[in-house]
């Protein structure tokens, strides 16, 4: 699949907002194009760490489109790989799965010891794979986008970052399986937040596919 450059940064633009502003990043949609494309510092009252959780979007999603051009396959490496783009300069630790428990705030269940992750992140990774190439329609493949994702939001493998890691490995999998993006808008944050705590694969699954059909619609757009 070959995607305009415009279209591109759009996506990049509309990918570090969303995915960042879930996380309570306070920053703006036109900051973030000024940043994204213009390489502009926002207002004075912006922190440094928010300039870089949108700034390391740039970095991150151009490793994603070096992967998919090449075809690369999902593996440990390329997550940890997207985790220490999008964490440069905000951890110590990025791009190392985490060495003390921890927590998603809210949450009633426990995330995975720090001495199970690796193993259950190889496993992840097999099992969406195998899933993915098996997968015989478009809705088979959303909803195995949503029930990964939500398992490796319980997984939580990084002691931060996991949020935006995770959404970009979401949308690095609907770019190779589906062909097209998806991007889950911070409009969307509290049914989004419900989904995961619920696991409810059948709803992220629909929320998902409004996300693809909208890309779809902005690629011709674009085009």
């Amino acid at each position: 699949m070959i995607y305009k450059q415009d279209y591109l940064d759009d996506v990049l633009v509309r990918i570090a907002y969303h995915s960042s502003g879930i996380e309570g990043n306070t920053i703006s949609l036109p900051e973030t194009v000024s940043i994204i494309l213009e390489n502009t510092l926002p207002g004075k009252h912006k922190s440094i760490r928010e300039f870089y959780e949108i700034e390391n979007h740039k970095q991150a999603f151009s490793l994603l489109l070096d992967s998919l051009a090449n075809n690369a396959p999902l593996t440990v490496g390329l997550v940890q790989g997207f985790h220490a783009l999008l964490t440069d300069r905000l951890q110590h630790d990025r791009g190392r799965f985490k060495t003390v428990q921890n927590a998603i705030i809210g949450a009633e269940f426990k995330t995975a010891a720090p001495e199970e992750t690796p193993f259950l992140m190889v496993q992840w990774i097999d099992n969406a794979v195998y899933r993915l190439k098996e997968a015989a329609s478009e809705e088979a493949v959303l909803e195995i986008l949503a029930d990964t994702h939500i398992q490796f939001e319980r997984i939580h493998p990084f002691s931060d970052g996991n949020g935006r890691t995770g959404r970009l490995l979401l949308m690095y999998l609907a770019m190779q399986y589906l062909k097209a993006p998806v991007i889950i808008s911070k409009d969307d944050r509290a049914q989004y937040m419900e989904l995961l705590a619920e696991q409810n694969t059948k709803e992220l699954a629909a929320l998902l596919k409004q996300s693809l059909d909208r890309e779809r619609e902005r690629m011709e757009q674009f085009a």
